[in-house]
């Protein structure tokens, strides 16, 4: 259904288009001169639009022109009179679509209508078909990963056997779990072992997003719809339609976000920002959060309603301290991964370096471990990782830290002070950045620990945190 504009000073003549138009299944606007027309077109958004040539004191390719200003993609047909086909052709050198030589019939207006709206309907898919292309080129360049989750644990067993029993419906999906634990990839996995496999997979991220920023990302806008709304821009639902939209960090949503979210969960259809057009998607929605939602629901932070339409299927993904026996197969995989990145073809880990992983904590999960073996690939001079290419903290973290390496290199004093603010930086990120419990780990009091923060240049790394 489309909605049809048509400005015609003949009342007779605009009534009659308007019945035949209805007819089709379209609505229709009708205006009986140039300045009310584009003032109903200045009120709502049209799929096309009918202007009688001659008409006062504004003719047709005066009105033509103004919605061409303001729309340049707009389809507009000339309705024009026998012996005025020189000034029709004029009109479609400025950009009408067609005209139409009274009198016509019926049928004859019905077919140039169809054609409009046909051609109306490509320029949409076409557009589609070009932001779609444009998200996708944005998202290879930032090298996002396609490879299958790596885990032979009893946890991660339990997500496959989630996964594959999942994937074929449509209900939502609600992943969550810390930072840096593969979240994405879940998603990602779910929508490739789908019956929606060969539509688009919509990644947004919505923590990093300003409310107004967010909702144009998620429905699009009309052109002139705020400052700076240069075109229409279709948002994330439509280039999804048929396919999957990942929502990463939904816990960060304002209460008008998820009113608006809850809408379409609900509905299937949105508005665009500054449309009044109802938008229908086939779309099938997976969320992700490290935050406690029902936590935020107790704050008031987040909607129960919009929180159990997203809670259908839960899947905790555990973190990497949950999972140590995936550790082995991940550094295996990131070896391989990473050696175009570095440039280095590593064999594997060397002596004791496997048992330094395993000892560690892992706060920042896979991702961090990725980051770590990259830079131990990129320091090491071998075709193995040692321990001395792994980060300090870790091997201080390590109950088998080889201390003796560092006699004779540097006074004791400068050892031990490395040492202790090495430690103070561990403490911190295992009391997640909470003093009073950092300073009862390392068992000094606490007014200590801030002379301690300060004397390391500490405190504005921590407080920043």
């Amino acid at each position: 259904m489309a909605n049809v504009l048509i400005i015609e000073d003949n009342d007779t003549m605009r009534e009659g288009m308007e019945r035949v138009i209805a007819k089709m299944g379209h609505t229709t606007v009708g205006a009986s001169s140039g300045s009310e027309g584009l003032e109903r077109y200045s009120d709502e958004r049209f799929e096309f639009v009918l202007t009688d040539l001659k008409m006062e004191p504004m003719d047709g390719i005066e009105v033509l022109s103004r919605i061409k200003e303001k729309s340049p993609d707009q389809a507009v047909m000339i309705i024009t009179a026998y012996g005025s086909i020189e000034t029709a052709v004029e009109a479609m050198k400025k950009g009408a679509f067609d005209f139409i030589t009274k009198p016509f019939s019926q049928d004859y207006l019905r077919l140039k209508v169809n054609q409009a709206l046909e051609m109306v309907q490509l320029g949409q898919e076409n557009q589609k078909l070009q932001e779609t292309a444009a998200y996708f080129r944005e998202e290879e360049r930032k090298e996002h990963n396609f490879e299958e989750i790596v885990g032979r644990s009893p946890k991660m067993e339990e997500i496959f056997s989630t996964i594959k029993k999942v994937a074929h419906g449509d209900s939502t999906v609600f992943v969550y779990g810390e930072s840096g634990t593969g979240k994405e990839l879940i998603a990602r996995a779910i929508h490739y072992h789908s019956d929606r496999a060969n539509g688009p997979f919509i990644k947004l991220s919505c923590s990093a997003l300003a409310e107004g920023v967010l909702e144009s990302e998620l429905f699009g806008h009309e052109k002139g719809s705020f400052t700076g709304a240069v075109k229409r821009k279709l948002g994330r639902f439509e280039l999804a339609d048929k396919g999957t939209l990942f929502l990463d960090e939904i816990g960060d949503i304002s209460q008008l976000i998820q009113l608006k979210l809850l809408r379409v969960l609900q509905e299937r259809e949105f508005e665009r920002v500054g449309g009044t057009q109802p938008i229908k998607v086939n779309v099938r929605v997976i969320t992700a959060t490290n935050k406690d939602l029902l936590d935020e629901i107790r704050k008031g932070n987040f909607r129960e309603d919009l929180y159990y339409r997203l809670h259908i299927v839960p899947i905790k993904v555990p973190p990497l301290r949950e999972r140590m026996d995936d550790i082995p197969p991940l550094v295996d995989h990131f070896i391989q991964k990473l050696a175009n990145r570095t440039k280095k073809k590593i064999k594997g880990l060397e002596g004791d370096t496997l048992s330094v992983l395993m000892d560690y904590h892992w706060p920042g999960n896979i991702r961090e471990l990725e980051n770590v073996i990259e830079q131990a690939m990129v320091l090491t001079e071998g075709d193995t990782i040692k321990r001395s290419d792994l980060p300090m903290f870790m091997s201080i973290d390590h109950p088998h830290a080889d201390l003796e390496s560092q006699l004779g290199s540097r006074p004791l004093p400068d050892i031990l002070d490395d040492l202790e603010r090495e430690l103070i930086k561990a403490a911190f990120r295992k009391a997640n950045g909470v003093k009073t419990e950092t300073a009862k780990m390392l068992g000094i009091k606490t007014s200590a620990l801030y002379y301690k923060l300060e004397k390391y240049g500490l405190i504005e790394e921590k407080e920043t945190n």
